[in-house]
Protein backbone atom coordinates (compact mmCIF):
# COMPACT_ATOMS: atom_id res chain seq x y z
CA UNK A 1 0.00 0.00 0.00
CA UNK A 2 2.82 2.39 0.80
CA UNK A 3 4.40 1.83 -2.64
CA UNK A 4 1.11 2.68 -4.36
CA UNK A 5 0.84 5.98 -2.49
CA UNK A 6 4.45 6.82 -3.39
CA UNK A 7 3.83 6.13 -7.11
CA UNK A 8 0.71 8.32 -7.01
CA UNK A 9 2.71 11.13 -5.39
CA UNK A 10 5.50 10.89 -7.98
CA UNK A 11 2.97 10.79 -10.80
CA UNK A 12 1.36 14.01 -9.57
CA UNK A 13 4.73 15.76 -9.40
CA UNK A 14 5.77 14.62 -12.88
CA UNK A 15 2.48 15.61 -14.55
CA UNK A 16 3.14 17.89 -17.55
CA UNK A 17 1.51 21.30 -17.76
CA UNK A 18 -1.55 21.61 -19.96
CA UNK A 19 -2.71 24.81 -21.58
CA UNK A 20 -3.00 27.14 -24.55
CA UNK A 21 -0.03 28.16 -26.69
CA UNK A 22 0.83 29.83 -29.92
CA UNK A 23 3.73 29.32 -32.30
CA UNK A 24 4.67 32.75 -33.62
CA UNK A 25 6.49 33.56 -36.85
CA UNK A 26 8.63 36.63 -36.11
CA UNK A 27 8.89 37.57 -39.81
CA UNK A 28 5.17 37.56 -40.61
CA UNK A 29 3.70 38.04 -37.11
CA UNK A 30 1.30 35.20 -37.88
CA UNK A 31 0.67 32.54 -35.26
CA UNK A 32 -0.62 29.01 -34.91
CA UNK A 33 -2.90 28.84 -31.87
CA UNK A 34 -3.51 25.55 -30.09
CA UNK A 35 -4.10 23.74 -26.83
CA UNK A 36 -2.50 20.62 -25.43
CA UNK A 37 -2.21 18.45 -22.34
CA UNK A 38 1.57 18.79 -22.58
CA UNK A 39 2.90 22.29 -23.23
CA UNK A 40 6.50 21.09 -22.99
CA UNK A 41 5.97 18.82 -25.98
CA UNK A 42 5.20 21.81 -28.21
CA UNK A 43 8.58 23.38 -27.48
CA UNK A 44 10.15 19.94 -27.78
CA UNK A 45 8.72 19.46 -31.28
CA UNK A 46 10.05 22.85 -32.38
CA UNK A 47 13.48 22.07 -30.90
CA UNK A 48 13.49 18.67 -32.61
CA UNK A 49 12.50 20.22 -35.94
CA UNK A 50 15.37 22.71 -35.67
CA UNK A 51 18.03 20.20 -34.64
CA UNK A 52 17.09 17.65 -37.28
CA UNK A 53 15.95 20.16 -39.91
CA UNK A 54 12.64 18.29 -40.06
CA UNK A 55 9.82 20.80 -40.52
CA UNK A 56 7.35 17.92 -40.83
CA UNK A 57 7.57 17.50 -37.04
CA UNK A 58 5.39 20.62 -36.80
CA UNK A 59 1.86 21.38 -37.94
CA UNK A 60 1.70 21.42 -41.72
CA UNK A 61 -0.06 24.79 -41.75
CA UNK A 62 3.34 26.26 -40.88
CA UNK A 63 4.97 24.59 -43.89
CA UNK A 64 4.93 27.44 -46.41
CA UNK A 65 6.36 29.94 -43.94
CA UNK A 66 9.00 27.46 -42.76
CA UNK A 67 10.13 26.93 -46.35
CA UNK A 68 10.21 30.68 -46.99
CA UNK A 69 11.61 32.00 -43.71
CA UNK A 70 13.12 28.97 -41.92
CA UNK A 71 12.55 27.34 -38.57
CA UNK A 72 14.51 29.97 -36.65
CA UNK A 73 11.72 32.51 -37.19
CA UNK A 74 9.35 30.43 -35.02
CA UNK A 75 8.97 30.62 -31.27
CA UNK A 76 6.55 29.11 -28.75
CA UNK A 77 4.58 31.36 -26.44
CA UNK A 78 2.54 29.87 -23.59
CA UNK A 79 -0.66 31.89 -23.28
CA UNK A 80 -2.30 30.13 -20.36
CA UNK A 81 -1.53 27.15 -18.15
CA UNK A 82 -4.54 25.01 -17.28
CA UNK A 83 -4.59 23.31 -13.89
CA UNK A 84 -5.84 19.74 -14.20
CA UNK A 85 -7.48 18.70 -10.95
CA UNK A 86 -7.14 15.12 -9.73
CA UNK A 87 -10.13 13.08 -10.75
CA UNK A 88 -10.92 15.02 -13.92
CA UNK A 89 -11.88 12.82 -16.84
CA UNK A 90 -10.21 12.96 -20.24
CA UNK A 91 -13.35 14.30 -21.94
CA UNK A 92 -13.67 17.10 -19.40
CA UNK A 93 -10.02 18.11 -19.81
CA UNK A 94 -10.31 18.14 -23.61
CA UNK A 95 -13.49 20.21 -23.49
CA UNK A 96 -11.96 22.72 -21.07
CA UNK A 97 -8.81 23.08 -23.17
CA UNK A 98 -10.87 23.64 -26.34
CA UNK A 99 -12.97 26.26 -24.55
CA UNK A 100 -9.83 28.06 -23.34
CA UNK A 101 -8.36 27.92 -26.83
CA UNK A 102 -11.54 29.43 -28.25
CA UNK A 103 -11.44 32.27 -25.72
CA UNK A 104 -7.86 33.03 -26.74
CA UNK A 105 -8.74 32.76 -30.43
CA UNK A 106 -11.26 35.57 -29.97
CA UNK A 107 -8.48 37.88 -28.75
CA UNK A 108 -6.49 37.62 -31.98
CA UNK A 109 -7.16 38.91 -35.48
CA UNK A 110 -8.21 35.83 -37.50
CA UNK A 111 -6.15 37.11 -40.44
CA UNK A 112 -3.01 36.78 -38.27
CA UNK A 113 -3.69 33.11 -37.42
CA UNK A 114 -2.82 30.07 -39.51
Amino acid sequence: MREKARRKQLSAVARPEAGVYRIVNSKTDRALLGSTRNLGSVQGKLDFARVTNTPSALDRRLGDDIRQFGLDTLSVEVLEVYDISPGMGEAEIKADLKALEQLWRERFDPARLY
